[in-house]
Parts: C-alpha cells; structure tokens; sequence
C-alpha cells in the first residue's frame, strides 16, 4: 500500500512545528481522553452514576449545615439547595479538570519514556472527563429545577463563556502543578489539600452578596483575587437569574488574571516538557 503523505515526528521542533505536530496528533488526544474514561468507571458497579450521586450527596450534607444548623441564607428568591448545587456543578469541574491535568503527566509516563509526541496532548486528554462529569451534572440541577419550579432567565446564553472560563482557569493552574508533580513528588499530596481549602474559600455554600455587606474588612480584595470567586458567581447567575448576587466587575481582573497565568503555564510547560523523562 502506498502513502501519498509521510509525517516524521521529531523532537526539539520549534514552537511553529510543535502546535503543527500538536494538531497532526489529535487522534492520539482522542484515544487518550477514552482511556482515561473507561479508567475512570472500570469495575464499577455504578459507573458514570457517581457524577449524580457525589454532587447530590454534597449538596444534602451542606443544606444541613449550612442552613438548618447554620441558618444561612442565599440570594433572596432563590432556593438554598439550587443555589449550593449550582456552585457544587462549577467547582467540581474546576477541580476535577485541575487535579486531572495536574497528574496527566506521571499518569502517562510509560508513554512519555517510549516515544516523542506533543506532550500538551497529556493533559488537554484530562479535560474529557471532567467535561463528562460536569453534563451528567448540569441534568442534576435540571431536574432539581423542575422539582422547585425554577426556570432560568435570559442569561443562561452565557452559560457556555463561564463553562470557557472554568476550563481556561484549570489549564492555567493545573499546568503549571503537573510540570512541578514530575519534579517535586510533595506536589500530588499538596493538590487534594489546595482543592479542599479551596471548596470552602469560594462562595458555595454562601453568597458573596455577605462579602459585600463588610466590604470594608481587610480581607475583602483578597477574596476577589480568588479567580474561582467570579466564575462560580456568574455561573450561578447564568443558571438562576438575577435574584443570584454577581459584581461583574469583579470578572475583569480574574479574566486578565487567568490570561496572565495562562500565558506563563504554556510557556513553562513547553521549556520544561523535554525534561520531564530525566525526573520520571
């Protein structure tokens, strides 16, 4: 059989070849994102149902704690439940495709020691299943919004930029860990601890309209400086209406934050990528 075309991979290209070879390599992003979904449910008597049942579970134990015992309250007009599972939805995606990516690297070390090929294709194959997770989810919340009779406004057509933004946030962080987890092994113990802290530092059991009534405490543009901060408010702007607290200004600096480690994620895993078999 005859080839019209012959594609030789070689390392040490230039940034110009490299997302050339990036794109050429596609399939083998597509073959690894299915590995890793079949990874992710085998053997398990439930399979892709975890998606509902962890964010559900979550969902009831914080009603609990945060509303009965606590007595919080969300937005006025808004049922507490719908208002925590919507933060739930978006901060599990965040943190799934975060942790992902962030181990994408020593997860495929056998393939990085045998064989040469764009290894942004490791952790871009990661994003697969949070996206999964994130819409069996996302039909969660649907139906818990019938069950309250809530139906989105107009701003649900700004539902895909926030799901963007999340996605461009965890690539922005978690590159920068799965380069570090190759060289600093501490790294992978540290992860699970940043995402818990984080669950309880962005506003998901609570509305960030609280930070605003004590704008003046010290801590105040510190909890803005926290990306996930506006994601997760806009997001559940987008599902619930304008009854959900959202300070649109607070969106610009996470943007032009995300942008700024975004470039400098790309940049580090490219210098780094080629010594990633010396520390494996």
């Amino acid at each position: 059989m005859a080839y019209s075309d012959e594609i030789v991979i070689e390392a040490g290209h230039g940034a110009k070849n490299y997302w050339r070879d990036l794109w050429k390599n596609r399939e083998l992003l597509w073959i690894l994102s299915r590995r890793d979904l079949s990874v992710r449910y085998k053997q398990t008597v439930i399979g892709a149902g975890w998606a509902v049942i962890r964010p559900f579970a979550t969902m009831a134990v914080m009603v609990f704690v945060f509303s009965m015992v606590g007595k919080f309250r969300g937005d006025a007009g808004i049922p507490y439940p719908l208002m925590v599972l919507a933060g739930i939805t978006i901060w599990n995606f965040f943190s799934s495709t975060f942790t992902q990516i962030s181990h994408s690297i020593l997860l495929n070390s056998n393939l990085v020691t045998k064989t040469y090929f764009p290894r942004l294709i490791m952790p871009l194959s990661s994003v697969v299943v949070g996206f999964v997770d994130f819409f069996i989810s996302i039909a969660l919340f649907a139906l818990i919004s019938v069950w309250f009779r809530h139906t989105p406004g107009w701003q649900i057509i700004l539902f895909p930029a926030f799901l963007v933004l999340t996605l461009l946030a965890s690539l922005a962080f978690g590159l920068i860990f799965a380069v570090m987890n190759v060289r600093f092994r501490d790294i992978a113990q540290l992860i699970p601890f940043l995402v818990q802290i984080g669950f309880y530092a962005c506003p998901i059991a609570y509305s960030s309209s609280l930070v605003e009534a004590n704008h003046d405490v010290w801590w105040y543009d510190l909890y803005y400086l926290n990306p996930m901060v506006s994601i997760i408010d806009g997001f559940k702007w987008c599902l619930l209406g304008d009854g959900a607290f959202f300070k649109v200004s607070s969106l610009y600096s996470t943007m032009g934050l995300i942008a700024v480690m975004l470039t400098i994620s790309i940049y580090y895993f490219r210098k780094e990528e080629n010594s990633f078999v010396d520390y494996i």
